[in-house]
């Protein structure tokens, strides 16, 4: 991280000079442009997911940034005065609400199946733009998620934030009782990419 920190805080100072507001993908996708930072590349970019989705411009939700490496980075540069304006980088509210706009968008024109690698807040934040679209907006006509698909080694058990059941994010209304489910228990790191190896038929 400390190898990127000198890159992404050029465009931290330039964008708060500026006065712009970016999400922390976006601030990404800015230093994997950087020709300084390309020279440094460690691996080749055809493996790099992150890289993809810049390329594809896949929009890329980051819940709980706050909560990382360069969101610790990130507050150290706003205290010390290097970053004046700390909603340069944009938070997690607004991230809900782009990933509301988006589901909306895309929602209306095929249904959206929700695969979840792993758990914690970067599986539940997303998976609650359901539930928060149907009633804290009240716009019931907002379909539910088409599937859901987990990988995850966490332990099952009822009220585990990684670990929970399907059936019990029915009670939630993030997945309906006729949802289509699957948990598979094992390494994301090994099982992702077979299951994604099978879908792209490579």
């Amino acid at each position: 991280m400390r190898r990127i920190e000198g890159a992404i805080l050029r465009q931290w100072t330039a964008a708060d000079m500026a006065g712009e507001h970016r999400f922390p993908s976006e601030f990404l996708f800015l230093v994997l442009r950087d020709p300084e930072v390309q020279a440094t590349f460690q691996v080749d970019v055809r493996d790099s997911w992150l890289y993809a989705a810049m390329e594809a411009n896949i929009p890329v939700f980051v819940p709980g940034w706050e909560d990382a490496t360069l969101g610790n980075m990130y507050a150290g540069h706003c205290m010390a005065g290097d970053v004046n304006n700390v909603s340069t980088v944009r938070i997690g509210i607004e991230t809900m609400i782009w990933l509301a706009d988006w589901y909306t968008q895309s929602s209306a024109e095929s249904s959206i199946g929700f695969f979840q690698i792993g758990g914690g807040i970067a599986g539940d934040f997303p998976i609650c733009v359901v539930p928060m679209l149907r009633q804290d907006l009240q716009r019931k006509e907002t379909p539910l998620w088409g599937y859901f698909c987990q990988i995850s080694d966490s332990t099952t058990s009822y009220g585990s934030y990684s670990g929970a059941i399907p059936n019990e994010k029915i009670t939630w209304e993030k997945l309906g009782l006729d949802t289509p489910t699957f948990v598979i228990e094992s390494d994301a790191t090994i099982v992702a990419p077979l299951i994604f190896a099978e879908v792209l038929g490579w």
